[in-house]
């Protein structure tokens, strides 16, 4: 016995019958999906006319007035779960206005059918025909659009390539930070090959000083005069120094502060590694507020470390390089350091390559970072 539970209710069962003689509706809304930037359709608009194409029975659209959809707003927004039928004239305006249906209204305005040999012989509502002639410009808009979205990851893709250079470089931390801020958004391709020139030519202008740099150093020194101090005859030196640790606490007595020698590394080496793990908890307590358990040895800083790092938008090429140059250990702590201060630090990722650079000249210390937070807590619990 056949089974008829599963026609279409509406419609006759000569048009529940599936084929499919033109274009697959279901991979024609795939193709207008992808290509929805250049219709102006958003998602939305993208569901209301899935919606149309549920009442069609077939895989195809047909022509004439067996493709025309005459559900009333009530039907379509009870399949749309709930559409205010407010937003739905709103869209289904929009998918007119583009072209891509058509509306047949019956003098007086209302969607209805009428059969006529168990055929549906005039339908008043929404044609979905339009589709299946707009299919070629549908598919080549797609094609367009898959083809730009190559592009786009391919400009991406050599962005970060230029990027990571220029942070090994260093130097150009405000650029670096700039092209993140431009990545996290959705920039054309016109905003992307414009960033792209900038880190060309900020490489550029980093080797053309390097390279300036090295021809002074060989080139023999001129014989110097002796220079006299009023400023009117010439320019006084000014060293630019170095800024202390999170901008408020005094430079540590132990810390060098003069060039870097081999004798200044070592002490610096002995000093980070008389820091105990019991005095880095006790100086960062923040990082407890988000991994409440205990840090048993050094190995478990470091894991919390590697994930607080994303937390303060530090990227990894600049916490692994802090690691190669202060060592595991003292990034970790550094990381756990900059959380304490998180609310006065700016950038927290330009900070690190900051003192990472500190720690290449060697006049990095941890003791004075960890000692100024201590203080500070100290001073706020007698407060």
């Amino acid at each position: 016995m056949e089974n008829t539970f599963r026609t279409a209710f509406g419609r006759p069962e000569k048009a529940s019958q599936l084929s499919c003689e033109g274009p697959d509706k279901w991979a024609l809304l795939d193709r207008l999906t992808i290509a929805a930037d250049r219709f102006e359709l958003s998602h939305r608009t993208l569901t209301v006319l899935k919606a149309l194409l549920t009442f069609l029975p077939r895989r195809d659209i047909p022509d004439g007035a067996a493709g025309i959809v005459f559900a009333s707003n009530a039907r379509l927004s009870e399949r749309l779960h709930g559409m205010p039928e407010s937003t739905l004239r709103r869209h289904l305006a929009q998918l007119v206005r583009l072209g891509l249906i058509a509306r047949h209204d019956s003098p007086n305005r209302k969607r209805f059918a009428r059969n006529r040999g168990g055929a549906i012989a005039l339908a008043f509502g929404f044609d979905l025909s339009p589709l299946v002639i707009q299919a070629e410009m549908i598919e080549l808009a797609a094609r367009e659009a898959e083809a730009e979205h190559e592009r786009l990851l391919a400009l991406r893709d050599r962005i970060l390539l230029l990027r990571h250079a220029l942070i090994r470089q260093g130097g150009a931390e405000e650029i670096a930070e700039e092209v993140g801020r431009v990545l996290r958004r959705k920039p054309d391709e016109t905003a992307l090959a414009s960033v792209e020139g900038a880190l060309q030519e900020a490489l550029q202008n980093n080797a053309d000083g390097e390279a300036s740099i090295d021809y002074e150093t060989a080139s023999p020194a001129p014989a110097t005069e002796q220079m006299i101090a009023s400023d009117s005859q010439n320019e006084r030196h000014i060293q630019d120094s170095i800024k202390p640790y999170f901008d408020s606490e005094e430079l540590h007595p132990m810390q060098p502060s003069q060039t870097h020698t081999a004798d200044n590394e070592k002490t610096e080496v002995a000093e980070n590694k008389a820091i105990t793990l019991a005095e880095v908890m006790a100086a960062c307590t923040e990082v407890r507020s988000f991994f409440p358990e205990a840090l048993r040895n050094w190995t478990d800083l470091m894991r919390i470390g590697d994930q607080v790092a994303p937390m303060l938008g530090i990227d990894p090429p600049v916490l692994n390089e802090a690691k190669r140059d202060m060592g595991a250990e003292s990034a970790a702590v550094t990381v756990l350091c900059l959380l304490e201060r998180v609310g006065t630090i700016r950038s927290p990722g330009a900070y690190l390559r900051r003192l990472t650079q500190m720690a290449r000249d060697g006049a990095f210390s941890l003791a004075p970072m960890l000692s100024a937070l201590k203080n500070r807590r100290d001073c706020q619990l007698t407060i």
